[in-house]
């Protein structure tokens, strides 16, 4: 099978209904999508993702409820599940640290380069700072003294409980889009999900209360009547804007 361009996959690319069950999906094919999944651009690297790779038609029995038994769910060959997973903040920091050690190799007497020591003081001071929260209190605090120095220059901003979850779920969000694109550059179909019973899912999958559901995408092939209607889009000059 000739993969497709980039921009052939995006064009390619429709929210699918309805699978061909006479279309099985290659799992090991799918499972190199979600590794082109986990190379999306995530914040400060931490990755802060999970995906959960659903194969079995008895799972996807089980699951199809949960997403209110929508033609796409019940007729998907496989599913993925994307994880938002703030909580592991401290774990990918560590593994960040990890990797910058790998990085500098240390000599007898040496001291860390400039780079070194900004990376290594990004994961190990700003990173906790940014992600550190006592029941919300801590990120008020932090937003207060935010607002203080940002009133005489720029600073990131986005530094309560609530912030960081959006960017984990951005971060997520990135990953899905990078998989639904590398399913259809080899010719398959998916569908990302919101509506869903997310706390069961979660259940059933067996995650942490601290974990939080992005999106399910369902995969397939698609049938004719998968794709409900020729793709719509407010014109682009609305949404377009070149600021020079």
């Amino acid at each position: 099978m000739e993969e497709k361009t980039v921009s052939a996959a995006i064009e390619y690319r429709r929210s699918v209904r309805v699978y061909d069950p006479e279309k099985p999906l290659d799992t090991a094919l799918v499972k190199k999508c979600i590794q082109q999944a986990s190379l999306a651009p995530t914040s400060s690297n931490l990755q802060l993702w999970e995906f959960y790779h659903i194969t079995s038609k008895s799972m996807i029995e089980k699951i199809s409820p949960l997403c209110f038994n929508q033609n796409a769910a019940k007729t998907a060959q496989q599913l993925v599940v994307f994880v938002a997973r703030k909580d592991l903040w401290r774990k990918r920091a560590k593994a960040n640290l990890a990797h910058i050690d790998s990085l500098y190799p240390k000599s007898p007497g040496s001291k860390p380069s400039s780079r070194e020591q900004f990376a290594k003081n990004y994961y190990s001071k700003l990173i906790p700072f940014t992600y550190v929260d006592f029941f919300g209190l801590f990120g008020w605090i932090k937003y207060l003294i935010i607002l203080i120095i940002g009133i005489f220059k720029p600073i990131y901003r986005e530094v309560r409980q609530k912030d960081m979850r959006i960017v984990a779920h951005k971060t997520a969000g990135l990953a899905a889009q990078n998989f639904m694109i590398s399913m259809a550059a080899i010719g398959y179909d998916t569908c990302p999900m919101e509506g869903s019973d997310t706390w069961r899912v979660k259940r059933l999958l067996g995650l942490p209360r601290s974990a939080e559901i992005t999106m399910i995408v369902s995969c397939g092939i698609r049938k004719p009547e998968g794709v409900y209607g020729e793709r719509f889009r407010i014109p682009f000059e609305e949404v377009y804007r070149e600021v020079k």
